[in-house]
C-alpha cells in the first residue's frame, strides 16, 4: 500500500527583485520517507526549504500538508505545525553557551520566572549524548569549532517536537564517525514516524538512505524519481544540465622550487591537558604542488593553516621559511604582503561581510589593483570584479548584487577570487568545496590545477579523502595535533590515510 501525500507544493514561485529563486516548483513528500533534494548551488533548493520552514514567508503558489493548506507567518508558526530545520548556514549565537543556544527563545524557566539553567544544561547533555558526541553544554559556541556547531544545530532541532526535519548539508563539516551517529539518529527518529526532506550534495549519502529524489535546475523541478530507479550519475547529469566529468588526474605534477619550509611548528593550548594543539610539525610546499591535510575533527587541520596565515589565536612556535626567508607573521596583512592567501572554511564567520556586494567582497583585499592616481577607480574595480566572476564562473545577477543574495556556493567562490586577486604564491584551502556541488567542484578541482600549471603552492585541507586523493600531490595527515604519516601520490589510499588519522587512538586502545 502506497504511502500517503504528506506535503505537496503547488507551483512555488519565489523572486527577489530580477531573479527568479524558483519557478512552479511542483513535487510531493510522502509521509514517513526520506526525501532527498538535489541541484547545483543557486538551484533553490534552500530557498524552497525557507519557504517550508517560514523563513521566507511571501511567495506565489501553495503548500499543503496533510491536504491542507499551510499558512506560515513565520519559523515559529512552522515550529508548531511540527516542522524544523537545520540550516546549512549556521543559526548561533556565539556569546551564548552550547545549551543556550538550543533553546533560544524556548528557555526553560523555574516558577515561570527565572532562567532554569540546569534543566537546560540536563537536556542538552542529553541530547549531546544521543548524537553521541563530547561537546561540553555549558561551552560558548564561539569557541567551537564549526564541525561542532553544526552538531549544536541538529541538537537545537532535535529538541523541537519535530515530525518533519529539513536537513541542508548538515554533514558537511562533520567527519564520517559523525556522519555515521548522525544516521544512527536519522534511523531513530524515522522509526517514531518523522519526515525528513534532506538536501545533500554527497552522492553516497543520498543514494544510501533516500526513498526518492527530487532535482532542481534553475529553479524549477527537473523529475522526482524513486532512488532504486536512478543512478548517481544519471542524478548529476540533471542536475548540470550536460555530462560532468569529474576532475581524475592521472599523471603527477611537475613541481618546482621550495615555497615554504616549516620546522618544529607548535601551538599552545592553555588549559587543556594536552597543553598543545600543534606539536612539532615539519612540512614543505613546491611551485606547482598541491600538500594535502588530512585529519580527523579536531586533529588541527584549521589550526595550521591559521598559524600559517597569523590568524592564530596564540603566535605559534617553530621555524617558518617562505622561499628560502625567514618569516613570523603575527596578522593576516603580513602574510597577504608577503604573497601567503588563505581562504576559511567558515565563511559566515570569518570570510563574508553581509552589507557588502560582490564586487566588493572580490575585490577587497586587493583595492591598490584598482588605485588611479591615489584613488579608487570604480570602473577598474568593478572590471576587476567582472572577470573573476566570469572565470569563477559566479551565478550572480551583477557584481553589484548583495553577498548575501548568492547560494552558499557561490558566496565561496567569491571568497577564492578575493584569494587569488592578491596574486599570492601560496594559497591556503580550508575545506573549500564544503557545502558546493558536485559541478561546482569540478570548476574548482579544475581551478586548483590551472592555477598549479602557473606556478602556485597550495596547501588544502579537506573533510572528504576522495577530495584529497583527486587533487593532492602529497597529503600529510595530523592526529591529534601530530603528523603521523606523509604520502606521495604513488602511496595514496584511503585506508593508509585513515590508518594514519586514527594512530594516537590506536596507540591509546592498544596500551589500555
Amino acid at each position: 500500500m502506497p504511502a500517503a501525500t504528506l506535503i505537496e507544493f503547488r507551483r512555488v514561485t519565489k523572486r527577489f527583485q530580477a531573479v527568479t529563486a524558483l519557478c512552479n516548483v511542483s513535487f510531493a513528500v510522502q509521509r514517513g520517507e526520506f526525501h532527498a533534494l538535489c541541484g547545483e548551488n543557486g538551484a533553490g533548493k534552500s530557498t524552497l526549504m525557507k519557504v517550508l520552514s517560514g523563513v521566507i514567508p511571501d511567495y506565489e503558489g501553495t503548500i499543503a500538508l496533510d491536504g491542507r493548506t499551510l499558512e506560515l507567518a513565520g519559523p515559529r508558526d512552522a515550529e508548531e505545525q511540527g516542522i524544523s530545520i537545520i540550516h546549512q548556514e549556521l543559526n548561533l549565537v556565539g556569546q551564548l553557551s552550547a545549551a543556550a543556544n538550543i533553546f533560544l527563545g524556548r528557555e526553560v524557566c523555574a516558577g515561570g520566572v527565572w532562567l532554569d539553567d540546569r534543566t537546560m544544561l540536563n537536556r542538552a547533555q542529553e541530547l549531546f549524548d544521543q548524537l553521541e558526541c563530547q561537546i561540553p553544554p555549558g561551552e560558548l559556541v564561539s569557541r567551537l569549532r564549526i564541525g561542532d556547531q553544526q552538531l549544536v544545530e541538529i541538537a537545537k532541532a532535535l529538541s523541537l517536537n519535530t515530525q518533519i526535519l529539513i536537513m541542508d548539508e548538515p554533514t558537511s563539516a562533520l567527519t564520517e564517525s559523525e556522519v555515521a551517529r548522525l544516521f544512527r539518529v536519522i534511523a531513530r527518529l524515522r522509526s517514531q514516524g518523522v519526515t525528513i526532506i534532506y538536501i545533500s550534495h554527497k552522492m553516497d549519502e543520498v543514494f544510501q538512505h533516500a526513498d526518492h529524489i527530487t532535482v532542481l535546475r534553475d529553479g524549477q523541478v527537473v523529475q522526482t524519481m524513486p532512488r532504486a530507479e536512478t543512478s548517481p550519475e544519471e542524478i548529476t547529469r540533471l542536475m548540470v544540465g550536460r555530462e560532468l566529468a569529474m576532475a581524475q588526474r592521472v599523471e603527477s605534477r611537475v613541481s618546482g622550487y621550495e615555497v615554504l619550509r616549516v620546522r618544529n611548528l607548535s601551538l599552545a593550548w592553555p588549559g587543556h591537558a594536552r597543553g598543545w594543539r600543534l606539536s612539532n610539525i615539519d612540512l614543505a610546499v613546491h611551485r606547482g604542488e598541491v600538500l594535502g591535510i588530512a585529519g580527523l575533527m579536531g586533529a588541527g587541520r584549521t589550526e595550521l593553516l591559521e598559524c600559517l596565515y597569523g590568524s592564530s589565536a596564540l603566535p605559534p612556535e617553530g621555524e617558518m621559511m617562505l622561499q628560502g626567508r625567514p618569516v613570523t607573521f603575527r596578522h593576516p596583512a603580513e602574510a597577504l604582503a608577503a604573497g601567503v592567501a588563505m581562504v576559511t572554511e567558515d565563511r559566515k564567520q570569518l570570510g563574508l561581510i553581509p552589507s557588502m556586494n560582490v564586487r566588493q567582497h572580490i575585490t577587497l583585499s586587493s583595492l591598490y589593483a584598482s588605485v588611479i592616481g591615489g584613488f579608487v577607480s570604480g570602473s577598474r574595480e568593478r572590471q576587476q570584479a567582472e572577470t573573476a566572476v566570469e572565470q569563477l564562473r559566479i551565478k550572480t545577477a551583477g557584481t553589484e548584487a548583495a553577498i548575501t543574495a548568492l547560494s552558499g556556493g557561490n558566496q565561496q567562490k567569491c571568497l577564492i577570487a578575493r584569494a587569488l586577486q592578491t596574486h599570492p604564491q601560496l594559497l591556503l584551502l580550508d575545506d573549500p568545496t564544503r557545502g558546493i556541488d558536485v559541478g561546482a567542484k569540478a570548476e574548482i578541482y579544475r581551478l586548483i590545477d590551472e592555477l598549479c600549471a602557473q606556478g602556485l603552492a597550495i596547501i588544502i585541507t579537506s573533510s572528504e579523502l576522495p577530495e584529497l586523493l583527486t587533487v593532492c600531490d602529497r597529503i600529510m595527515v595530523l592526529c591529534e595535533g601530530r603528523k603521523t604519516g606523509e604520502f606521495t601520490r604513488a602511496e595514496f589510499s584511503e585506508e593508509s590515510l585513515m590508518a594514519a588519522a586514527t594512530a594516537a587512538y590506536q596507540t591509546s586502545a592498544s596500551v589500555n
